[in-house]
């Protein structure tokens, strides 16, 4: 065959084996970046806001009411009589319950002894047969046979009743001021630092009932790692003695701090605080510091946070760095379709 007739056969068809590569490799060129395209996934959120407020910093026990103790003003609010000497009582002269006067005759005592000691001293006195002071001496003996209120109360308990034989062991009645009551608690001595008195304490009855820490034991107990710590009541408290109630003390107080609710603040892979912002239209984790907890808020610190930020509330936990999303408020009512694609 003709040389001049086979070359340009040979050039047009390596031409057209070159055009059809070509156009497969624009055509492959076209589809990548529709292969290598993300696709984001939306996270269903709920979000809250950055607000202004004053926490507490609080230590919580359990304590019990009991009367007042001895101050330097005021002796104690309750005593426990005891039989002043040995002898049978004769006449109970209160009920249990029955307000009292300081220097009230609750109880007396028959002692035959006594008595007949008191009779032969008048007896020997009228003859000139002995000194005034013995018989002064015997008359105090028989004024021992009384028991009387040391403070003004009420009985509380009363322990005897006529013909009962008492020694100097027996308590014959209880009496309590109930205007004047204390609440005691023993606090684990690792909390035990941050109180001291002064320090304001809420007993967490209904309506809770507040007051001011007395008293806090410089020593810890043995027995369970405790310290005493004691606060007074105020005289319309409400409570009885003897009652088991819980309590709080406060012991730091924040105004004016940065809080978030508690759900929006969780721990990354690192360990460390941290909460989604919501920034433009973007949830970005932020570190943050945490402080004071208290009526579902927590304290925060972090850089350029203001009160009025958004924050990822219910679905915070496992969110990534930064994520598309989408806002849910049930609370509103309102469904919220801001988003934006991550990084």
């Amino acid at each position: 065959m003709n040389r001049k007739i086979i070359t340009p056969i040979l050039a047009a068809v390596c031409g057209g084996i070159i055009l059809t590569g070509a156009s497969r490799a624009l055509a492959d060129a076209d589809d990548k970046p529709a292969a290598e395209e993300k696709v984001v996934t939306e996270v269903s959120v709920q979000t809250g806001k950055i607000t202004a407020a004053t926490l507490h910093g609080y230590v919580s026990g359990y304590g019990t009411v009991e009367p007042a103790p001895a101050t330097a003003d005021q002796p104690a609010a309750g005593a426990q009589l005891a039989a002043p000497s040995a002898g049978v009582v004769k006449i109970v002269n209160v009920v249990e319950g029955q307000q009292v006067s300081k220097g009230d005759v609750l109880v007396e005592l028959n002692s035959p002894a006594v008595a007949a000691e008191v009779e032969r001293q008048k007896k020997l006195y009228a003859q000139q047969n002995t000194s005034l002071k013995n018989l002064q001496e015997a008359e105090a003996q028989l004024e021992l046979l009384r028991v009387t209120a040391p403070l003004s109360g009420t009985v509380a308990r009363l322990n005897v009743k006529p013909g009962q034989a008492v020694d100097l062991t027996t308590v014959v009645a209880d009496v309590m001021d109930l205007s004047r009551l204390a609440v005691s608690a023993e606090i684990p001595s690792a909390e035990a630092n941050a109180l001291k008195p002064g320090n304001s304490l809420e007993v967490l009855t209904e309506p809770p009932v507040p007051a001011t820490l007395l008293y806090v034991s410089p020593t810890v107990s043995k027995e369970n790692d405790t310290v005493l710590v004691r606060a007074l009541l105020p005289p319309d408290s409400g409570l009885r003695p003897g009652q088991f109630v819980s309590l709080r003390i406060v012991t730091a107080v924040h105004t004016n701090c940065l809080a978030v609710p508690a759900e929006s603040v969780v721990t990354d892979e690192t360990g460390k605080s941290v909460i989604a912002l919501v920034k433009g239209e973007a949830a970005t984790q932020m570190p943050v510091q945490t402080g004071l907890h208290e009526n579902g808020l927590v304290e925060i610190e972090a850089p350029e946070l203001k009160a009025g930020d958004v924050v990822v509330t219910t679905g915070a936990y496992g969110l990534p760095e930064q994520t598309k999303i989408k806002i849910q408020n049930a609370a509103d009512d309102e469904t919220s379709t801001n988003s934006a694609a991550a990084k």
